[in-house]
Formats: C-alpha cells, sequence, structure tokens
C-alpha cells in the first residue's frame, strides 16, 4: 500500500501529463509517425498552457474544502478527548538535520493550530500521528521533527502522544488507534488541511474512530478568479485535485472509506 500510494503521488504530479505526451511526441518524430508526434508536441503545450489557468482548479480545490464546516473559534471543545494530528507540514528531514531548525512546508497551518488549540482548551490531548514517509526508509521521523516543534514552543511534552511508524492515511487511522491510552470510540477532533479532510475522515471512520473534522490550511476563496493565470499555483491546485481525488476512490476501490 506504501508503495502504491508513492506511484499515486507521481501520477498525479501535473507536469508528468505535460512531460509524457512532449517526450513521446519527440521520440516519435524521429520514426515514421511525424505528424503524430508533432500533435502529441502541441498537446504537451496545451496542456502546459491549460495548467496554468487557475480558475478551475480552484473551484475544484474549494469543493474539497466545503465539505466538512470551519470549527468557530470560539467553539466549545469541552467534550473531545483531543486531537488527532496528521503529519505532512513538515519539510524534509535533511533540512532538519542539516541546520538544526524547525522548517515547515505550506502546510503549516496544521502545526500552529494545534498548538493555539493546546493553549486554549488545557484539557485537551494531543496525538501526532506520522512516521518516515522515504521510500530508502532514512532520516528522522515525522514524529522526531514534531516533538522538536512542540518543545520549541513551549507545550507540555505531557500532554502529546506521538505515533512514529505510520507513512500515509491509511496507516495514521489504524497505527494511532493501537497506542497506549488512545480510545478511538471516545470524541476526538481530527485536524488536516481542509482538502485532505475527505479522504482522512472516510478512513478514519472507516477504522472505528469516533472523529469530528477540525479543518485547517484552507487553498481556496468562495470567488475564484477565472481569469488568473500561474503555471505556478495553478500546478500546485491540480496536484492537490488529483492526489485527493484519486486517493480518496484508491481508498474506497480498496475498502479502507
Amino acid at each position: 500500500m506504501f508503495l502504491a500510494s508513492k506511484l499515486l503521488s507521481f501520477v498525479t504530479e501535473p507536469l508528468v501529463w505535460v512531460f509524457l505526451p512532449l517526450a513521446i511526441g519527440l521520440l516519435l518524430q524521429w520514426r515514421r509517425w511525424y505528424r503524430t508526434g508533432v500533435t502529441l508536441c502541441w498537446t504537451a503545450l496545451g496542456l502546459f498552457l491549460f495548467i496554468g489557468w487557475n480558475g478551475l482548479p480552484d473551484n475544484l480545490v474549494r469543493q474539497l474544502e466545503a465539505q466538512y464546516p470551519t470549527v468557530p473559534e470560539d467553539a466549545s471543545l469541552h467534550r473531545y478527548s483531543g486531537i488527532v494530528l496528521l503529519g505532512g507540514a513538515m519539510t524534509h528531514s535533511a533540512i532538519w538535520e542539516d541546520h538544526g531548525q524547525v522548517a515547515l512546508n505550506e502546510q503549516a497551518e496544521r502545526m500552529s493550530a494545534a498548538v493555539s488549540l493546546l493553549r486554549k482548551h488545557p484539557h485537551l490531548t494531543l496525538v501526532f500521528s506520522g512516521g518516515n514517509a522515504d521510500v530508502r526508509g532514512i532520516g528522522w521521523t515525522e514524529a522526531q521533527r514534531a516533538r522538536m516543534f512542540f518543545d520549541a514552543m513551549g507545550v507540555d511534552p505531557a500532554r502529546i502522544l506521538y505515533e512514529d511508524r505510520s507513512r500515509n492515511t491509511a496507516e495514521n487511522a489504524s497505527l494511532t488507534a493501537r497506542l497506549a491510552g488512545v480510545d478511538p470510540k471516545a470524541p476526538w477532533l481530527l485536524l488536516t488541511s481542509a482538502n485532505h479532510m475527505p479522504r482522512s475522515m472516510g478512513v478514519f471512520r472507516k477504522a472505528g474512530w469516533n472523529v469530528v473534522a477540525y479543518p485547517v490550511d484552507y487553498r481556496s476563496i468562495k470567488h475564484p478568479h477565472w481569469m488568473e493565470f500561474s503555471l505556478r499555483a495553478g500546478a500546485n491546485a491540480w496536484r492537490i485535485v488529483l492526489h485527493e481525488n484519486i486517493g480518496y476512490w484508491v481508498y474506497r476501490w480498496r475498502g479502507l472509506i
């Protein structure tokens, strides 16, 4: 399942869909299929420009993010046992190891929201779930890096549990449920990026967790700018859309949702 998820990450990179027809088209031009090769090259160019058009992928990201409502800042959380925080908000382990400093990525709101919740609600326990997603299995686990982050933020270590073996969302749900002191039947908040929430909630509920969504890290707005063009932003939005939707249906096909 882990290797399949790594393959999925490659397939859902938008620029891969530009590179493939371009590469095949260039190869075919050296053979008898010159016209077909030229057509594929022009197709690659069209896809490249299409990826940079932000309106459609922004709207699709919004559809993912709108499936679970935002929890108000002043909401009462007394009935919850704690928070399950999914990894994914930290840069590659080598950056932490080389510089000895906390280094978060574009999903940093997962970590900052967890700190805020712990400070506002002293009764909550935090369970961080994240192992080593490197195919070679080298480097620090996400749990190790998360411990470094929360220590730097001054969070009481006694309030945090760490699960350090999971490598994808399915393993987050199954392995975290086995931690000592964790009762998945008790009410928990599930904290992750809003676009990742539909797949995460499906997996956790299928695994028997009693979870309520606490989405953060929003990427979309209510009224997307349909005429905006940015190759970087467009490619990133398409990556999210492809990764989450294909991932959801693969998990559903495997009976994990």
